[in-house]
């Protein structure tokens, strides 16, 4: 499945009526550009999308993870994926809350977090692509040996930091299941300039019911 990376009113409008965007991802750097509060966002974005909506716990100690998790349940109801960070709390938090609220963990880097991440019950592992690139020297790698370690498991991979229409079809083509891009990603991944030289061709010569 294909999701939107944003927490912008109008881009979500704008991803969801291309009818293919299944769901929407945010972040606190997302939520952050947004005019509203982020339970007055979450909100909106939860009529908007068609599917899941993503919510990061930004809190920092267990009790206060889990609190806010249930707090975003609260808002976003049956859509919500929580986001729990891939460190040692995160995991725990991950265990705890997978019981009852879909789980992912995000910002992985290792094949061994992965695995973590299924033990822990998580849905979906995250991996940030073009930035494990930057960082380790090749994100499709890492997708590539998180596939080997989640084949067979309950947990699917999610890869965000897509910079572009070939790194995205690259990603899937590297064992991700899923990936969420940004509004101007989509639209770039679905123009060629062949497909629209050849769909000239065919209304310069040709005819229709029309």
């Amino acid at each position: 499945m294909i999701y939107l990376d944003s927490a912008i009113i109008e881009e979500a409008k704008i991803a969801v009526k291309m009818g293919w965007i299944k769901g929407i991802t945010t972040n606190p750097t997302l939520l952050a550009k947004s005019d509203l509060s982020p339970s007055e966002t979450l909100t909106k974005l939860t009529k908007i999308s068609p599917g899941e909506l993503y919510y990061q716990l930004c809190t920092t100690d267990f009790d206060s993870m889990v609190a806010e998790g249930r707090k975003a349940r609260e808002i976003i109801g049956k859509k919500t994926v929580l986001k729990i960070p891939a460190t040692e709390l995160g995991f725990q938090v991950t265990a705890y809350l997978s019981k009852e609220i879909n789980c992912s963990v995000t910002a992985i880097y290792s094949p061994a977090q992965a695995a973590v991440a299924a033990a822990a019950g998580a849905k979906y592992a995250i991996a940030y692509v073009n930035r494990a690139t930057r960082l380790l020297g090749d994100g499709l790698v890492l997708v590539r040996d998180m596939a080997a370690i989640l084949a067979g498991s309950n947990t699917e991979i999610l890869a965000a930091s897509l910079k572009s229409p070939e790194e995205a079809a690259a990603t899937l083509q590297a064992g991700a299941h899923h990936l969420t891009i940004p509004l101007t990603t989509l639209q770039a991944m679905t123009t060629h300039e062949l497909s629209n030289q050849t769909v000239a061709e065919f209304n310069q010569n040709g005819q229709g019911i029309f």
